[in-house]
């Protein structure tokens, strides 16, 4: 009999639900939340109750028995640094998740929400690839000051998913391949995957690499040192430029490709030259993950939401194919990757992590 599963991935504004059967999907809801609903709490884990029972009404309203469930997943949210991996929700990661060990995002909130559900239904929790999975090779570490080590801040989630699914699809383990894996959406991740372990990865968020829609990626320091020094800003205020406010945001007015894709068939060259800028910044971390490597690449695979774009994918081929063959996964099916996660375990392929 397949197992069911509830899946939840909280967003600062939203609750996204999937309940699976094995790998198929029954249904999915994207709860929105408005911001005067949010603003009523005073912290992230605050909202627990109130998204809790956002996601109870919904099994309500879809007729479906809760006690029929056989495992609940919650994204993974800002937990010290792990490995890879499937985890059991245990106590010390759910301290960790309420506290916000390495910061507060609504992401914390899929482990608090999996564990207290799946202990009133009797059933376990798990999180699975949170985004600071660190696999990083001692090396990967050094910045150039000491007080500023380079960390692993990425899109471990699609990344690893990806990554596995590739290795599945050929018949090869995935601890057996060289991958570069691209990650675009709201930010860009590149990652060099050596025999199943990130061992170098751009920090997606808020240091290095190619800008993205919403941020900057790496920076001229000594630049930015002034900027911060000059007296025009705030903190809080430079630190939207990086991120949210940087990257497209700031050169064309939109984090949204789509629109970005219009301007330049409709003849825009500015726009034109900051997409061109783009697809030459990732596709110099291609080159760098490759070095990292030793330039043994089996394969690249290009995955996100600007995957979607054939034409920036064809680009980053032209640019950066001479290294590895291309495979490209459009999006990022979150939900699914998270079932899968727990699947692993349930089924034995891979033993659950702790924490």
């Amino acid at each position: 009999m397949a197992i069911k599963s509830l899946i939840i991935n909280p967003g600062s504004t939203s609750t996204k639900i999937g309940v699976f059967e094995g790998e198929t999907l029954l249904f999915e809801e994207t709860l929105r939340h408005s911001t005067e609903e949010i603003a009523q709490y005073a912290s992230i884990v605050d909202q627990k109750d109130f998204r809790k029972k956002i996601i109870l009404d919904l099994m309500v309203k879809k007729n479906f028995d809760i006690k029929s469930l056989d495992v609940i997943v919650g994204r993974g949210g800002m937990l010290k640094p792990i490995p890879s991996g499937t985890y059991a929700v245990t106590d010390n990661l759910l301290n960790d998740l309420k506290i916000g060990k390495q910061g507060q995002h609504a992401s914390n909130l899929g482990g608090i929400l999996a564990r207290e559900i799946g202990d009133s239904i009797g059933v376990p929790s798990y999180i699975v690839d949170p985004v600071v999975v660190d696999e990083l090779m001692p090396i990967a570490r050094y910045s150039g000051v000491p007080e500023l080590p380079r960390t692993s801040v990425f899109h471990a989630l699609n990344q690893k998913a990806v990554a596995k699914r590739y290795a599945k699809e050929t018949g090869k383990p995935y601890d057996s391949l060289n991958l570069i894996v691209v990650h675009m959406g709201g930010g860009v991740s590149v990652g060099a995957h050596e025999k199943g372990k990130v061992v170098d990865v751009f920090n997606a968020l808020d240091g290095d690499g190619a800008f993205s829609p919403e941020r900057a990626g790496a920076v001229p320091s000594g630049a930015l040192v002034k900027m911060c020094f000059s007296g025009k800003y705030t903190e809080q205020e430079i630190y939207k430029k990086i991120v949210g406010g940087g990257g497209f945001n700031a050169y064309v007015g939109t984090n949204d490709m789509r629109d970005v894709e219009a301007l330049v068939q409709k003849g825009d060259k500015e726009v034109a030259l900051v997409r061109e800028a783009f697809i030459l910044q990732v596709a110099k971390d291609i080159g760098s993950m490759a070095c990292v490597l030793n330039g043994k690449v089996d394969q690249i695979i290009m995955t996100g939401g600007i995957a979607y774009n054939t034409s920036i994918i064809d680009r980053l081929k032209e640019r950066s194919g001479f290294i590895a063959p291309v495979t490209v996964y459009p999006g990022e099916d979150e939900l699914l990757a998270l079932v899968q996660g727990a699947l692993r375990v349930i089924s034995g392929e891979e033993k659950v992590m702790d924490y």
